[in-house]
């Protein structure tokens, strides 16, 4: 069966529909005649797409029975088929496939579609000639017709050999041996799968014999694909053997890895197109060289990019498509929109160089669809698409402004938003006049990225004229939309001029009254003195615009007139006049049909318009010209026109439009003009014959108008026709577009009577028939494929034939036609049988050369069929020989087995068997697999388990029996994935956003291998999820393993799965298991939050469900923040209301007042994000009282009334209105005053003097008017005393502002103002001053006020009638005080914090500011905070770090001070290294492996690991950065050496560092000791012979004052160390003196320093306490070594010899009297040295002494023993045992010393001064002897000490103390000559 690869290619969504192409590379598809193949359509679509195929020629494709058929799901099956009934038009041909929805329409590359035959072929291969040691090359010959389709596949024959992709066989070193073997080549057939044996060909080897070389294999010139890989084969013989040189355009080949030299030749892999040139190979010997060469040439396939994908864009737009054709240069390119080939027309450019470029021009509706860019060269073709879809573009607004009132001055911006394809232009119009852009309009345009385009008007200042009617117009080319708004600007009203305006009749009109200026009461519109509307065509908008619908010419006609009432009776006008024109109005006509050569009138009435009117006539959108040519006559009249024809035709067929136009409008009227014809024959139907298989037409021509419709009927049968049925339209039968009938595959059933008949409703319809015969051409039916012979027997070979009479029957054996009257052992026969022909070849007798392929042909007039025969001819029968088996491929679960069977025994093989087993079982227990077809030479053995060895062996059978078992083979299987999953998986959601997963491993059984890891997949199961697992890979731990997931979704659901992986792959995933993170606040607030205002105490909110993705949670409910905002800018009590609703009706508010609204969602977890603030003012309502109202007399005859505003104004104060009454006037009602709102006072004049006045106010708002106020009593007086207007009360204003307190006053005489202000107990007159001022009418002025500003002021005025008094409190408002801020709890990541508020300053707390920043940093952070909150959380902190914090208060005034700055730290601490786990893992001679593990994060996440290393006494340090979690080795070391290192692990709150030693092994594993016993022995002489009076707590201070005198006995040098450092002075000890001796030998060397001294306190090896300042001392350094050799038998290590070896040190210093010398010596105990240092295997003791005159009683000796302390250890034991020497005093004192012997452990002090001593302990008697133990440790054992505290010695109950390893390196560092009174455990 032909297989076909589906490959997904990429795609673009449009909208929900989609066009997309599944395999768009496939263009040649081949298949065997006798299997057939089933191509898919390579297109597709969704929604589903309709799929159709089609010829490469545009054709549909039809079903063929048996042959072709097109499934439903678009597949293409072409069914296997007999060579007789092959059709090239079906069989080899070029085809592409469709898919079609709404999207769109695109087609595949054409593909072309080719049936291959079972041909005969002869595989042969020709013996071969080769020299010993030269290649042998055997190559498989096939005939030229089957290269194309068979290909060698495999070799019997030798077993060293070669093959090169070319099939052809390579013996290398060709050996003796080699011409023992047969040589074998078995082809296969590509798509049959047929494979055939070659014959054996020989191997004649000869001995090598001087010659130049001879090519073997060579090349030819070739085209391959880039990506590919190509072998160049080039192999020559020749003696001596040549060498072989490649050249490459005449160059050696420069280096590549991709060029490979074999045996064979030259490989190429991955070919470039560089790699493209001519090749040339060279083969040379010393007898001559040979050359070979061809040209190479590398294609790069073709790749398109068609841009822009996915168009949606509006009708008229322009498109341009680029093609981007990328690959071989040489290519053409089409194009096709919805599979059509695209034409250029007045629309459709195509530009380019390649026609690469597609333009579209005013695009309409119908480009919608799919365009391709195909671009082809040499057969291979590559495409790209791209959907195009065209909408209305017509422009609409979605945003824009609304109608406002702003002062002037005061700034505006208009917006304007429109959409449109394609993206529109906005303009501008103020009361019907452009907008330009100038200093007053600043105007700006752009379009967003999705088409929008924003508009805005910008007035910075406006004046009065800026105020009208706003108008913004967006048009394209597909039209425009407008919106405009009245902006009002405050100032005196009046009317722009307006222009006369001209309407159309029956449309309607709008007039616009374009007052500016504001406010205004109202507008009218008046005509002919009536205001208007008057009627219901008239429609009056509240913003002024008249409209006047359905225009009339006599009614609407005329001036108008606009009123505009700014004053109560006070008017301003403006009148403007409407001219109407009459359009035409065309009378309806109908033009009848009628025929050729008939007269024809046609009449156009106008019946009303205003004249002139014009009348034109068009036909088809054309202008008619009348005249002969037209054969049309147009008579025109004022009002009316006809057209007139004097003799019809068919060219006068079409649509006719008279169109009548005047001053108003053009109108049109269009009807048709149908000119019919009867249907007549063109050409009519005759008899007619056709072939089996062929295509046919059958003819029939018809014509007449309208065009007549063709049908075709179909009597079956040859006698007289009985009942025509009608036929059947497929894609195999059609009728053309001239009546005709197409049948593109004609059947036997197709014969019979056919009838053509055609109809047009005009007149009778006409019908012919015809007679439709179907001949058949010669096929072969029936014969055997392959047949078996007897040699020397009788065979007789059958054939069928059938078809049209006569039939010849033709026999060919192989290429040849069979004469049987020329060649007697052939007999051919004939037999007739009904219809059928049967031939029968007879061969007598049957031969072995008869082996070959038998064809018969049978023949007629109308084709020729073929049978094809394989015959075999066999020979004396056996048994076959067994066949030779090998292993192909071995994997986990099969292995795939291939054979060559040797000699069949003279019979066909008929099958084979194939036996296994375990290798450790019998063959009583194999298992099977019988009966394999013998046509097969390879096999597959399935359902094998992994890791398993197999025994395999095999048997051939033949008809005589089975053969030997062939050669036994063992194989081992392969590991194969885990066949089971994970067990026990369990999920534990942590927190919102984690879930922690545990599971166990598989079982044992199904694991196939070592798990080596898992992955974790997960998902969100949640509506809108894609479904896919995201992945995550840990490395397996242990049975039981746990994971985090984190980073997941809030109160998301997730589905997890675990799979495990071993080397092999992955194994199956555990069932799915799903578990919900935890709830979470929602982190969006509610959408669509809206604010309406109901009445004036009543609101409704509104709002939306937060999207679902953001609640994070179950939605509990909603929680309603409001507060109210007063006018002063104070906020009101934050108040909020709990629901489950989307909607809340908050009630008792307060009237006319500003609101603040947020609402925000709230699950179990908390309440979510707040909504933005939305903003809501009550509605104005009936105002409270005025809150105060005063009378007083102004004069005779008049009063001063005062009042202050309401409390509650529930409104905007459009006015108060006064009254005033007298009692007893007997006037019912009292009169009414009107005062402005800004005015609080009024004088009611024209009163009379001496009588009684109530008065009381009212203030009135649109509501109405209000509750009045109290009534005051007022009598007018001649004299007036001191009365004052304003009124007590409270104000309040923030600080650094300027207030006037107001003290208006009345009285006759004037009255006088003083202002005190209050303090304690007295009251404090007020001076003017720069910070106050009285100003004449009393109003105190007091500026930029503080807090100690407020307290109460009295005003008082008097005059000589009396005086008056009111007292004012002042309020400053300041910003708030400090809150008091505490630290309430932390976490890793957060700090709590709590604050008390300070005092409010006066004015409500409107939010805190909270300030934090890391503490080392100055760079603060900002976080706006609730005026209501107490406390808050600081999150997203690092872990283990310090922050600063600080918070201030805000009010309406501003930020008030910053409290104190308070510090906390988050949890958690840098990293430390855990003490229980092992620092180092493993040592080898070259790799250290760390535990990384062992370091605890402190509880922060490690973030950085580094690790320097370096070998001990170098400089340079190797880092490297590791992952904390692993572990890691530390490869490539040296052998046998030791290494520093340290590590340091950071987190955010620190690092932490570890540093520790070690050292690699010897190449035998041995370990290392340390080459640090010259510290040894620096840091014992520094310890004991110092002279240092200090205790051990006395701290040094300061760098050393002195010279120092230390001795380095390994390196036998000393060095003294000053100011300037350190020197080095070796004691002169040759080579020879060292050298390895039979007998012990002693020397002595020695050498004199001078230095200068410097000060006494020098210390710590030479006593200089009594060298004077200032003067030079001369000291002699004596050494004296004694050596012995050691037996090379008691090392361990041969690498060098070593010797034993004792050294003593004298240092001599001459005294002022020579008589004595002070002196002392420092000597050591046998030590062994070698090539490596010093070892410590043997016991090492130095003894430091005084000189014998100083004093002979006192010595000490310390002894290093092997023992498990350390160097840090040791030094720190030794500084408690200081020994105090004075070589000027007799006595030797020991302090703080071990005193260790065989029977008891004591320790002892001693001191100089007696009163010092302590009582209880005595002078050791025997000298002093200080013990200790010590040895180097083992690398090993490094880790295992660290970290562990070091005691301070006491009396010793163990000789074995343990100490840090880290202290080594710490010692280490310290300078051969370093000096330190003190050490310390870090």
């Amino acid at each position: 069966m032909w297989l076909l690869n589906i490959i997904q290619c990429n795609s673009e969504d449009v909208g929900s529909t989609r066009l997309y192409f599944v395999n768009a590379s496939l263009q040649r598809v081949t298949y065997s005649s006798s299997v057939g193949v089933s191509l898919p359509c390579p297109a597709g679509g969704t929604p589903s797409a309709i799929l159709r195929w089609y010829l490469a020629t545009g054709d549909d494709i039809y079903d063929v029975p048996h042959i072709r058929h097109v499934h439903a799901n678009g597949t293409l099956q072409l069914y296997s088929f007999s060579p007789s009934a092959y059709n090239s038009y079906i069989h080899d041909n070029d085809y592409f496939c469709t898919a079609e929805n709404q999207a769109g329409k695109i087609r595949s590359p054409n593909i072309r579609i080719k049936a291959v035959f079972r041909e005969p072929y002869t595989v042969r291969v020709a013996d071969q000639r080769s020299m010993r040691g030269n290649v042998a090359v055997f190559k498989c010959l096939i005939p030229a017709a089957g290269q194309e389709y068979v290909s060698g596949v495999a070799w019997g024959g030798g077993n060293r050999f070669s093959i090169t992709s070319f099939g052809a066989l390579y013996i290398s070193d060709v050996q003796k041996e080699d011409a023992l073997s047969t040589y074998r080549c078995i082809t296969k057939h590509k798509y049959s799968g047929e494979t055939r044996q070659s014959n054996g060909a020989r191997l004649s080897v000869m001995d090598p014999n001087e010659s130049s070389p001879t090519i073997l294999d060579s090349f030819q010139a070739g085209e391959v694909n880039a990506g590919q890989s190509i072998e160049l084969p080039c192999t020559a013989g020749g003696y001596p053997s040549p060498t072989v040189r490649w050249l490459k355009d005449g160059r050696p080949l420069p280096s590549d890895a991709r060029w490979t030299r074999r045996l064979t030749g030259l490989t190429i892999s991955d070919l470039r197109q560089e790699d493209s040139g001519s090749y040339a190979c060279e083969v040379t010997n010393s007898f001559g060289s040979k050359e070979v060469s061809g040209q190479l040439h590398v294609i790069d396939p073709l790749r398109v990019t068609l841009s822009p994908k996915n168009l949606k864009t509006g009708i008229s737009s322009t498109l341009f498509f680029t093609c981007t054709v990328e690959g071989s240069p040489e290519y053409t390119i089409s194009w096709y929109r919805n599979t059509e080939p695209i034409m250029p027309d007045q629309h459709i450019s195509i530009q380019g160089q390649h026609n690469d470029t597609l333009q579209i021009t005013a695009a309409q509706k119908f480009h919608s669809g799919a365009y391709q860019c195909f671009a082809s060269r040499k057969g291979h073709t590559a495409q790209d698409f791209s959907i195009i879809l065209l909408e209305d573009g017509t422009p609409r607004i979605v945003a824009s402004f609304s109608e406002r009132v702003v002062n002037p001055g005061e700034p505006f911006s208009l917006k304007c938003s429109a959409k449109g394809a394609p993206p529109p232009s906005i303009t501008w119009t103020l009361d019907d006049e452009p907008v330009v852009r100038d200093s007053t309009y600043k105007t700006s345009q752009y379009t967003l990225s999705d088409g929008l385009t924003v508009s805005h008007v910008n007035v910075s200042s406006p004046l009065i004229r800026d105020g009208g009617v706003y108008r913004c117009v967006a048009r394209n080319s597909a039209g425009s939309a407008e919106y405009q708004a009245r902006i009002n600007v405050r100032g005196p009203p009046r009317i722009r001029p307006m222009r006369d305006i001209t309407a159309v009749a029956g449309r309607n009109t709008y007039i616009t009254c374009r007052v500016i200026g504001y406010p205004y009461y109202s507008i009218k519109w008046l005509k002919d003195g009536m205001q208007l509307p008057d009627n219901h065509r008239q429609v009056l908008f509240d913003n002024g615009t008249l409209r006047l619908t359905d225009v009339q010419k006599g009614a609407d006609e005329g001036t108008y007139l606009c009123s505009v009432l700014i004053q109560p009776q006070v008017s301003i006008n403006q009148t403007v006049h409407v001219t109407v024109k009459v359009p035409p109005l065309i009378q309806p006509f109908d033009i009848p049909s009628t025929s050729v050569g008939k007269l024809m009138y046609i009449a156009c009435v106008v019946s009303s318009g205003d004249m002139p009117i014009r009348i034109t006539w068009h036909k088809d959108g054309q202008l008619i010209v009348p005249g002969s040519a037209s054969g049309v006559a147009i008579e025109t009249k004022e009002f009316m026109s006809s057209l007139q024809i004097s003799k019809v035709t068919l060219k006068h067929n079409g649509n006719y439009t008279c169109i009548a136009s005047n001053a108003a409008a053009t109108v049109s009227w269009e009807r048709q003009l149908i000119v019919t014809v009867p249907p007549r024959f063109v050409v009519q139907p005759n008899n007619q014959d056709c072939i089996y298989g062929k295509a046919g037409v059958l003819n029939c021509s018809v014509e007449g108008y309208p065009p007549p419709k063709v049908m075709w009927k179909h009597a079956k049968g040859v006698g007289n026709p009985q009942q025509y049925h009608p036929v059947p339209l497929t894609g195999r039968i059609q009728i053309m577009s001239n009546g005709s009938l197409l049948i593109r595959h004609v059947l036997e059933d197709d014969r019979g009577y056919y009838l053509c008949q055609a109809s047009n409703g005009v007149g009778s319809d006409i019908s012919k028939s015809m007679i439709l015969t179907v001949k058949i051409p010669a096929m072969i039916t029936s014969h055997p494929n392959t047949t078996m012979a007897r040699k020397g027997q009788t065979k007789e070979l059958n054939c069928t034939a059938r078809g049209e009479q006569p039939i010849i029957i033709r026999w060919e054996r192989g290429d040849t036609v069979i004469d049987a009257e020329r060649n007697p052992r052939y007999s051919i026969t004939i037999n007739k049988k009904g219809d059928e022909v049967i031939s029968t070849l007879k061969l007598n007798p049957a031969e072995r050369g008869d082996s070959v392929f038998f064809s018969c042909h049978a023949i007629n007039s109308y084709g020729e069929g073929r049978g094809l025969i394989q015959l075999t001819v066999q020979g004396c029968k056996r048994p076959p020989d067994p066949p030779e088996l090998e292993v192909r491929e071995v994997k986990d679960r099969s292995m795939n087995l291939r054979w060559i069977q040797r000699f069949d025994g003279n019979s066909i093989i008929t099958s084979y068997d194939i036996e296994y087993k375990n290798k450790s079982d019998s063959w009583d227990h194999m298992y099977t697999t019988r009966n394999i077809s013998p046509t097969n030479n390879q096999a597959n053995i399935v359902e094998l388990h992994p890791a398993c060895v197999y025994s395999i062996r095999m048997y051939s059978y033949n008809k005589i029996g089975r053969s030997l078992p062939s050669k036994e083979l063992t194989i081992s299987t392969e590991e194969a994935p885990p066949d089971g999953p994970p067990i026990e998986v369990v999920l534990q959601p942590m927190t919102s956003q984690s879930i922690r997963v545990t599971w166990r491993a598989p079982k044992k059984e199904l694991q196939n291998g070592v798990i080596r890891g898992y992955q974790i997949g997960y998902r969100e199961n949640g509506p809108g999820s894609n479904g896919q697992y995201s992945i995550v890979e840990m490395k397996a731990t242990g049975d039981s393993e746990v994971y985090t997931l984190d980073n997941l979704k809030k109160f998301a659901q997730y589905g997890v799965v675990v799979q495990a992986f071993n080397r092999a792959g992955t194994g199956p995933s555990s069932t799915e298991i799903n578990a919900t993170t935890l709830e979470d606040v929602p982190s969006e607030p509610p959408q669509n939050v809206r604010a309406i205002s109901v009445t004036s105490d009543e609101a409704v909110i509104t709002w939306a469900e937060p999207p679902r993705l953001t609640l994070h949670g179950v939605l509990k409910g909603y929680r309603v923040v409001f507060w109210s905002l007063f006018p002063d800018g104070e906020w009101g009590e934050m108040q909020n209301i709990t629901t489950t609703r989307e909607q809340v009706e908050l009630r008792g508010l307060e009237k006319f007042t500003n609101y603040s609204v947020q609402v925000l969602a709230y699950t179990q977890a908390g309440d979510g994000v707040r909504s933005n603030v939305l903003y809501i003012q009550t509605r104005e309502d009936l105002p409270g009282p005025p809150a105060g109202i005063k009378a007083v007399p102004a004069s005779a005859n008049s009063v001063m009334v005062s009042w202050l505003t309401p409390h509650k104004p529930n409104g905007v104060i459009r006015k108060y209105t006064i009254y005033c009454s007298s009692p007893g006037s007997g006037q019912p009602a009292p009169s009414e005053y009107e005062a402005n709102p800004e005015m609080l006072f009024y004088r009611i004049t024209h009163l009379t003097r001496g009588k009684q006045y109530h008065i009381w106010a009212a203030a009135v708002t649109t509501a109405g008017r209000g509750n009045i106020s109290s009534k005051v009593t007022v009598e007018p007086a001649g004299k007036v005393p001191a009365k004052i207007l304003s009124f007590s009360g409270t104000v309040t204003t923030p600080w650094m502002k300027e207030v006037r307190l107001p003290c208006s006053s009345v009285g006759e005489p004037t009255p006088t103002i003083k202002w005190t202000k209050d303090s304690e107990d007295s009251a404090i007159p007020v001076t003017a001053d720069s910070q106050r001022q009285i100003l004449s009418n009393g109003t105190l002025v007091l500026r930029s006020v503080k807090a100690e500003d407020s307290g109460y002021y009295t005003c008082t005025a008097t005059n000589t009638l009396g005086f008056d008094t009111i007292i004012v409190n002042l309020v400053v408002q300041v910003p708030p005080d400090q809150p008091r801020l505490t630290v309430s709890t932390t976490s890793t990541s957060s700090i709590t914090l709590a604050w008390i508020p300070g005092d409010n300053g006066g004015s409500s707390i409107r939010g805190f500011v909270l300030q934090y920043s890391v503490d080392n940093t100055e760079e603060w952070r900002d976080v706006f905070i609730s005026s209501t909150e107490r406390s808050f959380r600081l999150d997203n902190l690092r872990c283990g770090t310090w922050y600063k914090v600080k918070l201030a208060a805000k009010n309406s005034v501003g930020s008030g001070r910053i409290s104190e700055i308070i510090e906390a730290k988050t949890h958690g601490r840098e990293p430390v290294f855990n003490k229980d786990q092992p620092l180092l893992t493993h040592i080898n001679s070259t790799h250290a492996g760390l535990n990384l593990q062992g370091w605890t994060s402190g509880g922060c996440p490690i973030t950085d690991l580094m690790l320097d290393f370096r070998p001990k006494g170098t400089w340079a340090w190797q880092t490297l950065k590791a992952n904390s979690t692993t572990q890691l080795f530390l490869s490539e070391l040296r052998e046998a050496t030791w290494y520093e290192l340290k590590m340091r692990a950071c987190n955010s709150a620190g690092c932490g560092n570890q540093t520790s030693q070690f050292a690699t092994t010897d190449y035998d594993g041995s370990e290392q000791t340390p080459e640090l016993f010259f510290f040894y022995a620096k840091s014992l002489a520094e310890m004991l012979i110092s002279k240092n009076n200090r205790t051990i707590d006395t701290p040094v201070k300061g760098p050393p004052q002195g010279p120092r005198l230390h001795i380095d006995i390994p390196r036998v040098q000393l060095l003294i160390e000053d100011k300037e450092g350190i020197k080095q002075i070796a004691v002169p000890v040759t080579d020879t003196e060292f050298s390895q001796s039979v007998n012990p030998q002693n020397f002595c060397t020695g050498v004199s320093l001078h230095h200068q001294a410097l000060i006494q306190n020098s210390g710590p090896l030479i006593d200089m306490s009594d060298i004077r300042p200032g003067t030079s001392e001369s000291f002699y350094v004596t050494f004296c070594l004694r050596i012995n050799p050691v037996s090379r038998k008691s090392i361990k290590s041969v690498h060098s010899s070593r010797n034993r070896y004792s050294s003593q040190w004298t240092l001599s210093r001459p005294s002022q009297s020579q008589s004595t010398a002070s002196a002392r010596t420092l000597t050591s105990d046998w030590r062994t040295m070698g090539s490596h240092g010093i070892t410590a295997t043997e016991s090492d003791s130095y003894s430091a002494s005084l000189s014998p005159a100083t004093d002979k009683g006192r010595n000490s000796m310390v002894s290093t023993e092997s023992a498990s302390s350390t160097y840090e250890e040791l030094a720190r034991a030794y500084e408690h045992a200081k020994l105090e020497e004075h070589l000027q005093h007799a006595k030797f004192t020991i302090t703080e010393c071990f005193i260790s012997d065989s029977s008891s452990d004591q320790m002892t002090t001693g001191t100089n001064d007696p009163a010092d001593s302590m009582t209880s302990l005595s002078t050791p008697s025997e000298p002093g002897i200080c013990r200790f133990t010590a040895s180097p440790p083992k690398p090993q054992d490094y880790d295992r000490g660290k970290n562990v505290a070091v005691p301070i010695p006491h009396r010793a109950k163990s000789k074995t103390l343990t100490i840090s390893s880290s202290a080594l390196g710490r010692l280490q560092k310290q300078s051969v000559g370093a000096y330190s009174k003190s050490y310390t455990l870090v």
